[in-house]
């Protein structure tokens, strides 16, 4: 008998080496290479194993009618917003997040608001139909026919989607379904990468609507090669504070709408209830003004969204003193730090910096920048801003406060949550403000510092 050869695979890209190696030689990446557990065929060489589908065919774009009305809505209105407004046939998204954060609840829940409109089929690889049926149960759900099949591989899946035609199928996980076309265990490189290009395949050939559950790693990023986030059309990161009973469904990929997108849920003991109001949750009205507590109103995805930043300044013990962000980059922190140092007389050299954006949310956008570094200010002038006062704004390293998108959104959520005053960049001042809103522009650093100052 011939020898066995083993093959090595980098998890991130899928590439095979011969022999291990510290880095993989296609994505640069270190220590990505995993021993395979059996013989690794690209592809199950070339043969296209479940649905076969019909001979494909050459179209004229001038021929093909874009039809964008074919969206499904889901009946659940922070889901939709994430998707771009509904199901789109023949799509695939994928589902990541952490252990027990609400991934199979979602989904149940999904697949019984559509019931009606789109029959579904829930393939489960991780759970006993028995154990779905009692989670059903304890979230008060209708006892609705829902099509479900407890099975691993995705041959068998296939197959009964072929004599069933579900309009919607969920696969949970994709790590543990496996194809017999390879003989690695579950969960490896190369059988995530053609379980999913079977599920694909077999979407975009029947325009069946794809759901899949992802696991996420230690650091948060979805498990598997890298190109199963390039195979779907949407990638869905569910998030949570920890211990908070809020989730959050941003959309890091998406075909068929915007980027970056939240869906906002609150935790009950009836499953996700869609969160309308979500900037009402991040606030925390105090009976009185606090030094170091700054509100700022962010875009994410469509809508404007305020926030709290507090900002904690306290004297260092240390040679180097510390500073530590929640939700913000920790890299611009020590950016703003130093214009405020710079432009704004600031000497924070021997402090401690803490800065925490209350909620667990993350600020990927620099519109807070005017906010963060006065919350700083304030926390260590141990100066409160005047409650009911919102801010926003770009700083530049010259002290200039930029202007951000969509001020006037930005102006009309603070005005609807009744803030009375609002500091924002000179370029962004519109020429009616909202009403019972003040508006003031500044241009420079030194000029929000003055209105504060005065205040």
């Amino acid at each position: 008998m011939a020898k066995a050869k083993t093959a090595y695979v980098c998890r991130e890209c899928g590439a095979q080496a011969p022999k291990w190696s510290g880095q993989c030689a296609d994505c640069g990446d270190w220590n990505t290479l995993e021993e395979a557990s059996g013989p690794v065929a690209p592809g199950a060489g070339g043969r296209r194993i479940g649905y076969a589908g019909a001979a494909s065919s050459i179209r004229l774009l001038s021929e093909i009618a874009a039809d964008r009305t074919r969206r499904t809505p889901t009946g659940m209105d922070e889901f939709d917003r994430v998707l771009g407004g509904g199901i789109v046939p023949g799509s695939v998204v994928l589902l990541g997040g952490e252990p027990g954060i609400g991934k199979s609840t979602l989904l149940l829940q999904l697949l019984a608001e559509v019931h009606g409109r789109l029959p579904g089929l829930y393939a489960a690889g991780e759970e006993s139909l028995e154990q779905i049926s009692l989670r059903a149960a304890r979230l008060g759900l209708p006892q609705l026919p829902l099509p479900m099949l407890a099975e691993t591989a995705v041959e068998e899946i296939l197959a009964h989607c072929h004599s069933g035609r579900p309009a919607l199928l969920v696969v949970d996980s994709i790590q543990t379904m496996y194809t017999a076309a390879l003989q690695s265990a579950p969960g490896a490189v190369a059988q995530v990468r053609e379980v999913a290009a079977q599920l694909v395949r077999y979407a975009k050939q029947t325009g069946t609507a794809v759901v899949l559950v992802g696991h996420v790693t230690k650091e948060g990023a979805l498990a598997g090669p890298r190109v199963l986030e390039h195979m779907v059309d949407t990638v869905l990161y569910f998030e949570s504070d920890v211990g908070g009973r809020y989730r959050i469904v941003r959309a890091a990929k998406n075909r068929f709408g915007a980027v970056n997108e939240l869906g906002i849920f609150a935790m009950t003991d009836q499953g996700l209830k869609p969160v309308s109001h979500p900037s009402a949750i991040f606030l925390s009205r105090r009976a009185e003004a606090v030094a170091g507590s700054v509100i700022t109103c962010v875009r994410e995805g469509s809508r404007p969204l305020l926030l709290e930043v507090q900002a904690l300044v306290d004297d260092s013990s240390l040679g180097n003193p510390r500073r530590l962000t929640v939700g913000l980059d920790t890299n611009r922190l020590a950016m703003l730090l130093a214009v405020l140092h710079r432009h704004g007389s600031a000497m924070l050299q021997g402090h401690d910096v803490f800065l925490n954006v209350v909620g667990g949310m993350r600020i990927g956008e620099t519109g807070a920048d005017l906010a963060a570094v006065l919350s700083v200010w304030s926390s260590f002038r141990d100066h409160p801003l005047p409650m009911q006062t919102v801010v926003f704004g770009e700083l530049g390293l010259s002290g200039e406060v930029r202007p951000v998108a969509a001020g006037e959104e930005r102006l009309q959520e603070a005005a609807k949550h009744g803030f009375s005053r609002a500091i924002v960049p000179a370029a962004n001042v519109p020429r009616r403000a909202p009403a019972g809103l003040e508006v003031v522009g500044v241009r420079r650093l030194q000029d929000a510092l003055d209105v504060l100052g005065s205040a």
